[in-house]
């Protein structure tokens, strides 16, 4: 059990508000931008997970989104949350023990002694309870920005739910209002709850535990009343908000991952070797132009890795399509060790972009900087999934598609035929569910889930050669 000595951050331990309500038992997870603990519920013995946040805008992201998706059942629950000025937010969630990546780590053991963990109608049930879960997002213009297995949490009882939408953003422009008409998909009213009277002076505490049952004190909102007073408190956060990325201290909104970077910096970015499978994040403020430096790379979008600040809920589409090859392979798609590595990849496999297969890509950012030369035969789906249905092939070069506006919405996918024949979805009652979430070091050495693996110590090794030229504004890269 960690201790406040012993904790990366001890300050929850501190916060007489939170310690009053639960008992902390144990951190089970800590990042750049956060702390996980297990705790009780001291009225009623409950299981939590306390989310302790050390940035403001991850905060402000999470909460909002969870706010907004608080009836979603395919959306971890967020059933409170505290914050003040000179305090970290806690976010109390409910309690999952297990995710996607360890369901695939597990049944890539399990195949290997040949053993059918992952049978085709459990994997359609996986995919559709995350269809689910997206397609709530999207209709409510949340864009989450960091799909990937360990961020899809499974319940006990085999329900799966989005999570760690810290870097989510509400794709609203400021001032704009939605309209019933804007948000037409979407069939259920939100509602929102006053704050309680009996909290603390300066302390926000927001208890979310009894929205989703019917409680005599909501309040009844419009869609359009909702997002009228989501965008005022948005726009007075914004007043205050710091808007400079405070990774690399360069003000967001024109930034990409290589139009802002020196000389150096770029070979620095070529002869990156490690295995990455956390988020390379970027600052933001919440309302301006979007970042391209959002997401794990393994799951990044093409027009991200090309510096993209104009994007939507496509990018969502893309790493949708790498975690469902994972569901049918047991293996990553595109495993880069570098965002060049990373483009390479996925050319690899799917050719090289262009304007035919994504009218207006030579307009992104980064697309006259970086080239490769030509692939006269890409490897192609087909032969990354050799035991796989067409079916099965097909929706997952739905999603992976060059052009965003081209890849196949969650909605489409809910209806399309590779899950409404047979065999049909199994029952969540028939799901097999890890019974814990795997650490990295429970697996074997080579295992692409082992983080400390590395690669070759130089991307320079993958290619015959690469020539770096100076231009008018600044210079081009091009491996061969």
């Amino acid at each position: 059990m960690d201790s406040p000595t012993s904790s990366k951050s001890w300050s929850i331990y501190g916060r007489k508000e939170i310690t009053a309500k639960y008992e902390i038992q144990e951190r089970i997870g800590s990042g750049t931008y956060s702390d996980v603990y297990r705790a009780q519920r001291r009225s009623d013995g409950y299981t939590v997970a306390l989310k302790e946040i050390h940035d403001y805008q991850s905060s402000f992201r999470e909460i909002e989104a969870l706010q907004t998706l608080q009836n979603c059942p395919n959306v971890v629950v967020l059933h409170e949350f505290f914050w003040r000025e000179d305090e970290d937010a806690v976010l109390v969630l409910e309690y999952l023990k297990t995710d996607l990546a360890s369901l695939i780590m597990e049944a890539k053991k399990k195949n290997n002694n040949n053993n059918d963990f992952l049978s085709p109608p459990q994997i359609k049930r996986w995919i559709v309870q995350i269809l689910h879960g997206l397609d709530a997002c999207h209709r409510n213009s949340i864009v989450h920005r960091d799909l990937k297995p360990s961020n899809l949490l499974i319940s006990e009882d085999g329900v799966l739910k989005l999570a760690d939408f810290g870097q989510a953003r509400i794709l609203l422009e400021p001032g704009f209002v939605a309209s019933v008409e804007d948000l037409q998909h979407d069939e259920q009213s939100i509602t929102t709850q006053g704050q309680s009277s009996t909290q603390q002076p300066e302390v926000i505490i927001n208890d979310l535990s009894e929205q989703a049952c019917v409680n005599q004190e909501q309040v009844e909102l419009s869609k359009e009343e909702f997002f009228r007073d989501l965008v005022e408190r948005k726009a007075k956060a914004a007043a205050t908000a710091d808007d400079t990325d405070k990774d690399s201290n360069v003000p967001d909104g024109d930034t990409s991952c290589l139009a802002t970077c020196t000389m150096s910096e770029v070979e620095d970015d070529l002869l990156k070797g490690s295995y990455t499978y956390e988020p390379d994040e970027g600052g933001e403020d919440n309302y301006g132009p979007l970042t391209s430096c959002v997401g794990t790379r393994w799951f990044r979008a093409p027009e991200l890795l090309y510096g993209s600040t104009n994007y939507g809920v496509e990018v969502d589409l893309w790493s949708l399509g790498c975690i469902f090859y994972e569901l049918f392979s047991l293996e990553p798609l595109f495993p880069g060790t570098s965002d060049i590595d990373q483009l390479s990849r996925i050319f690899n496999v799917l050719g090289n972009l262009t304007e035919e297969n994504f009218p207006g890509c030579s307009n992104l950012p980064d697309y006259n900087m970086i080239s490769f030369s030509n692939i006269e035969k890409p490897i192609g789906l087909e032969s990354r999934l050799p035991n796989r249905s067409p079916d099965e092939i097909l929706i997952v070069q739905k999603l992976l598609c060059f052009d965003p506006a081209s890849r196949a919405t969650a909605m489409e996918l809910l209806h399309d035929k590779y899950l409404t024949e047979d065999p049909l979805p199994a029952p969540i009652s028939e799901l097999r569910v890890p019974l814990s979430r795997c650490s990295p070091d429970e697996d074997s050495p080579g295992n692409w889930y082992d983080y400390r693996e590395t690669g070759s110590d130089s991307d320079f090794d993958e290619y015959g050669s690469v020539n770096v030229t100076k231009t008018e504004t600044g210079f081009s890269v091009r491996f061969d």
